[in-house]
């Protein structure tokens, strides 16, 4: 399937509801994410080497092979993603380290893909051992090593789902906060509440409490009404991209230490910087003054943005 014919598929079934279908059966439906694991755990003792191998199998076959939703994805149409475990501690099969997880969707007519959403996931820790089954359940607590799988996925659907309908992603949403209830109970870091300011709970809150919506909206309005676009329309889409960009200030204004801002630099600067490259001085201007106060760290890369030709 090309990609036209995917976006196409996929705003399609969102738009008319019919991401809401069931499944006849089981071999009807090819699973919805296309996740690429990669364990590093060169700072462990080489003869645990097996026991991580493993370990990335496992957790690849219970993201991809996994139903996650009602929804039938043909296997062209699976979401692309990435988590890449860096193992810093292994000791009495406890597992202590980060994750780096990566969101990405293609933008229509194009080869272009984009990226959705790059987190850093630094409080990591479960309990394994060579051999372990992953299994999933969906309303119990069965490990934190399930529970961190399930929540990402459900969080990646939820993403992926708005980005192609103004709010497509609430049921995902829903299930994610249902997994970080049930964590919360276990007493495992990186769940509770207020714990840490960029942490599950604050990434998942960073997208669904009340004073966050533009988050989600700008998630549609960028992708589906702005990059989507820009291949037959080019002005049209960077206009939808440049208005889309007020929601990061909104978000500043009222929660200037929201990890949503983080996320939202280490998956788009970099991509603003190409898009605003043909753009009027005018334009490119307007963005930049808009993000430099809120990412003044960043002020090297932003001013690209203003001065494309600079090196």
């Amino acid at each position: 399937m090309t990609v036209t014919k995917h976006i196409t598929a996929r705003v399609a079934l969102l738009l008319t509801g019919a991401g809401a279908a069931m499944c006849i059966s089981p071999d009807a439906c090819a699973q919805e994410l296309n996740c690429v694991v990669e364990v590093n755990a060169q700072q462990v003792e080489s003869g645990y080497k097996n026991t991580f191998e493993t370990l990335k199998t496992s957790m690849a076959e219970y993201l991809n092979e996994n139903q996650w939703t009602n929804t039938t994805f043909s296997p062209n149409e699976r979401i692309d993603c990435r988590i890449f475990l860096t193992v810093g501690e292994y000791d009495g099969d406890r597992v202590k380290g980060d994750l780096q997880v990566q969101l990405s969707r293609p933008v229509y007519n194009s080869t272009y893909t984009t990226t959705l959403f790059n987190f850093r996931d630094s409080k990591v820790e479960f309990d394994y051992k060579d051999g372990d089954p992953l299994t999933f359940t969906e309303n119990s607590f069965e490990n934190n090593l399930t529970a961190l799988l399930n929540y990402y996925a459900y969080l990646f659907l939820a993403i992926d789902f708005d980005s192609f309908s103004p709010l497509g992603g609430q049921p995902y949403f829903d299930k994610a906060a249902t997994v970080v209830q049930m964590a919360q109970s276990s007493g495992e870091v990186g769940w509770r509440t207020f714990e840490d300011t960029k942490n599950r709970s604050a990434v998942l809150s960073a997208y669904t409490d009340a004073n966050m919506a533009p988050i989600r909206q700008m998630l549609y309005d960028y992708h589906r009404r702005g990059l989507d676009e820009m291949v037959t329309s080019p002005d049209k889409g960077r206009a939808k991209i440049t208005e889309s960009l007020k929601a990061i200030e909104e978000v500043y204004d009222v929660a200037p230490m929201s990890v949503a801002l983080s996320i939202f630099r280490d998956s788009k600067l970099d991509e603003l910087v190409n898009i605003y490259s043909k753009a009027p001085q005018t334009e490119r201007d307007e963005v930049y003054k808009l993000l430099e106060p809120i990412y003044p760290t960043d002020r090297e890369r932003l001013a690209k943005i203003k001065n494309p030709e600079q090196k």
